[in-house]
């Protein structure tokens, strides 16, 4: 095996948690973390840096998701692997970040357990999900299908409902979003309503399932 280090790159808008990912990242002789970003504008920026092999990726971050982060950096380093360790326990969030270019999903609850060895099998060139997301997962593929939400129309949505819709699909928070279209939070929460009603929708889940099979976003 190669001498040469993994050079990690880590993304996420919480400092605790980067600090002790580096110390557990750099304990291990194969692994080196080169930077850090708490954004996903500076995730963009560290990543034109530091030139990493992997990137540690959260979904939730500000100003950039972590989906457009991962579409972002892949137009212009194609070669670099991104790995998400999200608190998402959603098997529509897994397959948008392997439909945009990912190669791997760990559950932040799992990391202790499960990180070293995902980060090992993302950097040999392997696919790594959480188990019981890719158990779901194959479920769907060989089990009975059921009528899902892309039998759903869009029931008249206007523009800025489907602007709120593709920015709440894409992991923003609705402070981000009101950032985005600059409008108030209230007004973010009063189209998510909307949407939600129009569309018959009661969980996140189910709109980012929406959003992905409508092209709202990557997929």
């Amino acid at each position: 095996m190669s001498d040469k280090k993994l050079r990690i790159l880590l993304g996420d808008d919480h400092a605790v948690l980067r600090a002790g990912l580096r110390v557990l990242l750099n304990l291990e002789e194969d692994f080196e973390v080169v930077g850090e970003a708490a954004d996903g504008e500076e995730v963009l920026r560290m990543v034109e840096k530091t030139l990493p092999d992997l990137v540690l990726l959260d979904l939730t971050m500000p100003k950039l998701s972590g989906l457009e982060c991962i579409e972002r950096i892949l137009e212009k380093y194609s070669l670099t692997k991104i790995l998400v360790l999200t608190m998402h326990d959603d098997e529509e969030y897994m397959k948008a970040v392997i439909r945009a270019g990912g190669k791997g999903y760990v559950l932040k609850k799992a990391a202790d357990v499960e990180l070293l060895s995902a980060i090992r099998m993302v950097a040999r060139g392997e696919l790594y999900i959480y188990p019981p997301l890719a158990a779901a997962l194959l479920y769907q593929i060989v089990g009975p299908q059921t009528p899902g939400i892309n039998e759903k129309k869009e029931k008249g949505l206007s523009e800025r409902e489907r602007e709120v819709l593709k920015y709440l699909a894409l992991g923003h928070t609705n402070q981000d979003i009101a950032e985005l279209l600059h409008i108030s939070v209230k007004t973010v929460e009063t189209y998510k309503t909307r949407v939600m009603d129009k569309l018959d929708l009661r969980k996140r889940a189910e709109l980012v399932r929406y959003a992905m099979e409508n092209g709202l976003i990557n997929g």
